[in-house]
């Protein structure tokens, strides 16, 4: 049953865009067959934007070169045992591969040799909605119906789903991502028992392959539903190695949560919601960083998040003095989070007015709090340079957050007064 309508038509007028026609005619000759493939079929069919156009060619690597070469053309081996050459043609890029076929896999490396059967080809893909292509004649060709399955919502396994993840353990992975962007509705039954009876497999991969595919997944339309899954399923504690909070990850990925604003154009991101999902402590913040190999500012954003969603755990209400001091103490973008995550629960409650100070602060109209006074303060009124400029500072801080971050020349004489007294 179809639960949307595709425009069967648009793949073929791919066909007129100037980079593919390049391509397609530096490529052309006679008992060879170039077809564009895989997702820009499926994103042209939905008549949505399409980032990559991938093409597959019955031509072997080392004729790809020289056909792109003889045409003027520049390409770049970036794939070059797996018979994948990048072709750059009217400022855009193009990965063209030959067509393969499957000899063994251990679930993490195929050993594969070169083909030249298009429906062969289609069989060793994935999902049936990634292995439709279109020839040089503007003509589908869809051997594992996945038109039929893309029109209906349905993300399926070609053929035996347990054989294609054992090809490659990531599908677990990518059939949850898939059917939180395309699926609508429960996941196939059977890919999905398939991917639970699996979920051993996951232990063996490339914790980077991981951490790509799990961000995508949290920024798909269907997110929230297939974490859900995923959590009831054990498999979320396989992929970051702790509980997640799926409540969290709702309010976090809401354009809006009631009182708490968003700034213009704004939104949150991947880590945004991962923080939201499975950070509680600093520690979360660092296994995180292990278990999915984060970058090394994906860590500090979780490890700014972390403090600031703990400190609401140990905070019964927020007034206006103490949300200017968690501001101070953790940053807006953290504040701002932790509070839209927590938003609801049963503390900390959080007065009017302090929201509007911290709207605010996330909409630009205030500055957050910084404290008015700084080290040369100090050496101007006599302070000898050294240690104990940051001891007088740091007791003058801890004034300055006690009374809510006051500014103003009277709120910089008191501070400085501290700061001067006897250590």
């Amino acid at each position: 049953m179809s639960v949307r309508s595709l425009d069967r038509d648009a793949p073929g007028r791919l066909l007129a865009e100037p980079g593919v026609a390049i391509v397609l005619a530096a490529l052309a000759m006679d008992g060879e067959e170039t077809r564009l493939v895989g997702g820009c079929v499926r994103d042209a069919l939905l008549g949505t934007p399409i980032s990559d156009i991938d093409l597959a060619t019955t031509l072997p690597p080392a004729t790809i070169i020289a056909r792109v070469k003889a045409a003027g053309l520049r390409s770049i081996p970036t794939g070059i045992e797996h018979g994948t050459v990048t072709v750059l043609a009217a400022d855009t890029t193009f990965e063209v591969t030959t067509l393969r076929e499957d000899i063994e896999t251990d679930g993490r490396h195929a050993v594969v040799r070169f083909g030249r059967d298009f429906t062969l080809d289609a069989a060793r893909r994935d999902f049936t909605i990634n292995a439709m292509s279109v020839g040089g004649d503007g003509r589908l060709n869809d051997t594992t119906d996945g038109f039929a399955d893309l029109a209906a919502a349905r993300v399926r396994f070609i053929g035996d789903a347990p054989t294609r993840i054992r090809e490659d353990a990531l599908r677990i992975l990518r059939f949850f991502r898939f059917h939180a962007r395309y699926g609508i509705g429960e996941p196939d039954r059977d890919g999905l028992a398939a991917c639970i009876a699996a979920r051993d497999t996951l232990d063996g991969l490339s914790r980077e392959r991981v951490r790509a595919e799990f961000l995508n997944l949290l920024l798909a339309p269907g997110a929230l539903a297939a974490v859900t899954t995923l959590s009831e399923t054990g498999l979320l504690l396989r992929l970051i190695g702790g509980v997640g909070d799926v409540e969290r990850l709702r309010r976090a990925s809401a354009r809006r949560e009631d009182a708490l604003p968003i700034a213009p154009n704004s939104r949150t991101d991947a880590i945004d919601r991962l923080a939201a999902l499975a950070v509680f402590s600093t520690d979360d913040a660092d296994r995180l960083r292990i278990g999915l190999r984060l970058s090394k500012a994906e860590h500090v954003r979780l490890s700014d998040y972390a403090p600031a969603i703990a400190a609401l755990h140990d905070i019964s209400s927020i007034d206006s003095p103490c949300m200017r001091r968690l501001a101070a103490i953790h940053g807006v973008p953290s504040l701002a989070l932790a509070l839209r995550v927590t938003h609801g629960e049963p503390h900390p409650r959080v007065d009017a007015a302090a929201l509007e100070i911290l709207g605010r602060m996330v909409l630009g109209e205030v500055a957050p709090p910084v404290m008015p006074l700084a080290g040369a303060d100090l050496v101007a009124r006599g302070v000898p340079p050294g240690p104990q400029i940051g001891r007088r500072l740091a007791l003058a801080r801890a004034l300055w957050l006690e009374k809510g971050c006051p500014e103003g020349s009277a709120a910089r004489d008191a501070l400085i007064e501290r700061a001067l007294a006897e250590p």
